[in-house]
């Protein structure tokens, strides 16, 4: 990775948190409890970029300006919330999955 994209990709992270900042306070929680989630969670596609991450301040910032609580946007379970938009994403818990029951399997072949 090339210095210049370093930079360009810190530029696009600060501008990308000053929608988040801009958003009213609950937004701004349910948000980072989402990011926080999905980190955890680890959709493979969310390290390549903040693109999920943007579309759900572009959600939020239309639920802000119809002037929506934000569980009204996402619902009571934001678990719930975050685990469906992530459901046809590979995960690194399914990577890890897989690696497990390749390595079961090459064991049991061994036996």
């Amino acid at each position: 990775m090339r210095i210049q994209d370093i930079i360009e990709g810190k530029k696009e992270w600060r501008a990308h948190m000053a929608r988040v900042k801009a958003l009213p306070k609950d937004y701004q929680i349910v948000y980072k409890e989402i990011q926080k989630y999905l980190y955890k969670v680890g959709p493979v596609e969310l390290t390549n970029g903040i693109g999920l991450l943007s579309g759900i301040i572009d959600l939020f910032e239309e639920g802000a300006s119809l002037g929506k609580n934000v569980l009204e946007v996402t619902g009571e379970d934001v678990a719930a919330f975050c685990d469906d938009l992530i459901k046809d994403s590979k995960t690194y818990a399914d990577i890890y999955q897989e690696s497990v029951n390749q390595k079961g399997n090459e064991a049991m072949k061994e036996d």
